[in-house]
């Protein structure tokens, strides 16, 4: 058993679980179109069964999520969000109280291809003058945030779009000059997000924060989503990307960790064997678990209803990390 509780076994790699099973191969896992038959009653009885003692424990706590634009998928193909909204709905059905902030790295990329814009990077990072700045915040603020906000609002969970910018949530600083407009986060507010949490809504949080003088900068949604995860004492900070989860070997996909802790993904850092983007991810989960958050998980986002079936099912389908 993958249990979320104290008797969750220990780092193990998914080809080691036994009778662990494929997303796509657990009940409710697959689209009705891709299913080649209905569940059974007792079938759907057993996943609802299995799910009570989580939305028991989760309900009225915070779980800040991570959707990044890897995840999101192309624009022309809404089902990996509609699932997304779907899932998000039915954590606030439950009583759960999600937080959502997302990324869009890709869609920038995108719309600086359009304008004749060609990107430049550093050390993995985008360079981010003036121009790029302000492709950014169209971007994030203006598509990518209000496409989520409408996916929620379709399946009835009721979403506000902000930004770091609103109500001071996020104060940020210049993090190199050769970047640019690019920042770290310095502070969080999280006043605007519990007066939208009491009410009833569900955040949804593009990563542009200001610092003093109002200057913007576009932030890693990685770090963002960590430093909101700890300034709410969430119970759970999810990564939904492009990867089943944290790999112990770079490129052997079997190296998948079903459970870590923080100090050892220090060492797969350290090491080398997290690099690129999983390494921000890595060090905001590690982070977070040492600063108030219980767990944190990476998992696929692409995979159908993958954060469902993290959240309130015993097996889970990515990597959890906690504190020991």
């Amino acid at each position: 058993m993958r249990s979320d509780a104290a008797q969750r076994p220990g780092a193990l790699d998914a080809a080691q679980r036994p009778g662990a099973l494929d997303a796509a191969q657990r009940p409710g896992a697959l689209d009705a179109a891709q299913r080649p038959g209905a569940l059974d009653a007792a079938q759907r009885a057993q996943v609802l069964v299995e799910a009570i003692p989580y939305v028991q424990r989760f309900a009225g706590r915070v779980v800040v999520v991570k959707y990044g634009g890897s995840a999101i998928g192309e624009a022309e193909d809404r089902s990996a969000l509609e699932r997304f909204a779907e899932d998000v709905a039915l954590m606030r059905a439950v009583r759960m109280l999600p937080v959502v902030v997302h990324g869009g790295g890709p869609q920038i990329g995108e719309m600086m291809g359009r304008l004749g814009k060609i990107p430049e990077f550093r050390d993995g990072l985008r360079v981010t003058d003036a121009e790029t700045l302000d492709i950014a915040r169209m971007v994030l603020v203006g598509k990518v945030n209000r496409d989520i906000v409408g996916a929620l609002n379709v399946q009835g969970a009721l979403a506000v779009g902000c930004s770091g910018e609103d109500a001071g949530l996020i104060t940020a600083a210049e993090r190199n000059p050769a970047l640019g407009f690019v920042g770290d986060v310095v502070a969080v507010d999280p006043t605007l997000l519990r007066h939208l949490l009491r009410e009833g809504l569900v955040p949804v949080v593009a990563t542009i924060g200001t610092d003093g003088a109002g200057q913007a900068y576009n932030i890693n949604a990685d770090t963002v989503a960590g430093a909101i995860a700890e300034s709410l004492d969430a119970e759970k900070l999810v990564f939904l990307t492009d990867v089943a989860g944290i790999r112990a070997t770079p490129d052997d996909p079997r190296s998948v960790l079903a459970t870590t802790t923080a100090d050892r993904l220090d060492e797969l850092v350290a090491s080398g064997a997290i690099e690129g983007g999983m390494v921000p991810k890595a060090l905001a989960c590690a982070h977070a678990v040492r600063n108030g958050v219980s767990r944190a998980h990476v998992l696929d986002g692409r995979v159908p209803h993958a954060l469902l079936l993290e959240l309130l099912s015993d097996e889970g389908v990515g990597t959890m990390v906690s504190t020991s």
